[in-house]
């Protein structure tokens, strides 16, 4: 599609702020208005939309895809969503370490046990950690809590945390950082630590850097996404 307007900005509107392109309200994909929880987020996506060329490309618009999936996706069904993403607590990434070298296991436990700590205090659950990758069912309390905690968020926030989810593989460390436990690099440099350290120890690899480049910039987007609900 090819821009057809002069000036995109948020407008208030019912339930935040609307996208107005010379005045007329943006629509999702499924054909809701455009609206942001905060004046933040409308004026970001305002921006995206402003910044738009002769021609709308989405993938330079990850914030506007992050809202419409959280309209159009997430809120007719909060509950379903939310399952899904903690489902990742049954096997996250966190409680998965390494047989062997030595240096390796000392290195994922000084990466991961941080966190791992955290929600044991921060939910009160215990956590079982294993060598290797075979599967090893963790406490029903604990996945329940975790499901407590992920069903608390709102559409906008379950959208901004599926990502993060997803590329990571670790529930725990989503959950760290949307509640600013640790930030945004600390959080990368964990979930991405297994692939950095085969980078250190045996050569870069330019189709995984490609693809770990890919995932970083939809990361920094959700992340983004995030501050932008916290900010109001």
């Amino acid at each position: 599609m090819k821009r057809f307007w002069t000036e995109a900005r948020a407008a208030p509107a019912e339930g935040g702020f609307g996208i107005v392109l010379d005045g007329r309200p943006v629509r999702t994909p499924h054909r809701h208005a455009l609206v942001a929880p905060t004046a933040a987020l409308g004026a970001a996506l305002a921006g995206e939309w402003a910044a738009v060329g002769d021609k709308i490309d989405p993938r330079a618009m990850p914030l506007t895809g992050l809202a419409n999936a959280a309209i159009d996706i997430v809120a007719p069904d909060p509950a379903r969503f939310a399952a899904g993403i903690a489902a990742y607590g049954e096997t996250d990434l966190l409680a998965y370490r390494a047989e062997s070298p030595a240096n390796l296991v000392s290195a994922q436990a000084a990466a991961w046990d941080p966190l791992l700590d955290w929600a044991r205090g921060r939910y009160d659950i215990a956590v079982t950690v294993v060598a290797g990758i075979i599967h090893q069912a963790q406490p029903s309390a604990t996945l329940a809590r975790l499901r407590e905690a992920t069903a608390a968020r709102d559409p906008f926030a379950l959208a901004a945390l599926s990502p993060i989810v997803t590329i990571g593989g670790s529930l725990i460390a989503a959950l760290a950082l949307a509640e600013g436990a640790f930030d945004a690099e600390a959080i990368w440099q964990a979930v991405a630590f297994d692939e950095l350290w085969q980078e250190a120890h045996w050569g870069r690899d330019d189709l995984a850097a490609r693809a770990r480049a890919a995932h970083r910039a939809d990361y920094d987007a959700a992340v983004r996404f995030l501050s932008l609900l916290r900010a109001g």
